[in-house]
């Protein structure tokens, strides 16, 4: 059994912006007494993403030693969309994700976070064995680095796949015997798309329902955020810990639960580097608290 992680020592950060070199995303963090962050590796609303040299990923993998960050993530561009019916768009995205995989294993970032994507004019089948086939077609790439690639659990809005653990299930069983791959719960997305994780007793039914359909032990990491609306919603719309929907009976239970406090934790709360810095020290505060 591992040795239980004090409460300064477990993972807990956010999205940093990555303005004027990547590495800069680590050096913000530190400021803000975060232990891991996510970032961009390149602007995640254009295709072409800027090229990072290798003095800047030199710089990148020195800071991320000097600072101790841990499990760095990546976020691929929203632009992305692994399910596309449409042969052209598919094609450009299938391109754009194997560019981010390659930036992710030039800054040896460890997890690669990605929408599974959405089946648009076709049907969830249908979109479903696109996402498969699609991340197959990465697997020489995924292969050669250390990046793990996290599908990320969706809110549900559209035809956005991946709100159901059924379907993040079904994506996982095609694929994990082929590439590195892994699972990243978004508290708001996970609560939007019906799955009660309000109290204890809501998310231990969450990760009996996880378990049956996924198994635990693909579950590599966390994004923190509460919900502007409420369950079911099928709306994605984060708020600030404790001042949506969801409340903060969900967050404590993520830090001191021996199944997931463990677990790396991202926030992506609204009003930026204003607010993380005390997000996190509460987040910190909960670890140090006996469970109920």
């Amino acid at each position: 059994m591992s040795k239980k992680l004090a409460p300064e020592e477990l993972l807990i950060g956010a999205h940093m912006s990555a303005a004027g070199g990547c590495f800069n995303a680590l050096e913000k963090g530190s400021k803000i007494g975060a232990t891991t962050i996510q970032f961009f590796t390149s602007n995640q609303k254009q295709w072409h993403g800027k090229q990072i040299s290798e003095e800047d990923a030199a710089i990148f993998r020195e800071l991320k030693k000097s600072t101790s960050m841990q499990k760095i993530m990546s976020h691929d561009s929203y632009l992305i969309n692994l399910g596309s019916p449409k042969p052209e768009l598919l094609e450009k995205s299938i391109n754009a994700f194997k560019k981010e995989i390659m930036r992710c294993h030039l800054l040896d970032v460890d997890y690669l976070n990605f929408h599974p994507g959405a089946y648009t004019t076709s049907d969830e089948k249908t979109g479903l064995d696109t996402i498969v086939n699609s991340l197959l077609s990465c697997k020489e790439l995924a292969n050669k680095g250390n990046t793990r690639l996290l599908l990320e659990t969706t809110a549900g809005q559209g035809t956005t796949l991946g709100h159901s653990f059924e379907q993040i299930g079904y994506i996982l069983k095609h694929v994990k015997n082929e590439i590195p791959i892994g699972v990243c719960m978004d508290t708001c997305h996970t609560f939007s798309a019906g799955y009660d994780i309000t109290s204890k007793e809501g998310w231990e039914k969450t990760l009996k329902s996880f378990e049956t359909h996924i198994g635990l032990e693909h579950l590599y990491a966390f994004h923190l955020n509460d919900s502007k609306f409420p369950i079911g919603s099928r709306k994605d719309r984060h708020e600030n810990l404790g001042k949506g929907c969801i409340g903060l009976e969900c967050f404590k239970f993520l830090m001191q639960d021996d199944r997931v406090r463990h677990l790396p934790k991202y926030l992506e709360t609204p009003n930026g580097e204003t607010m993380w810095e005390d997000e996190i020290a509460l987040l910190r505060e909960f670890a140090k608290e006996t469970p109920s």
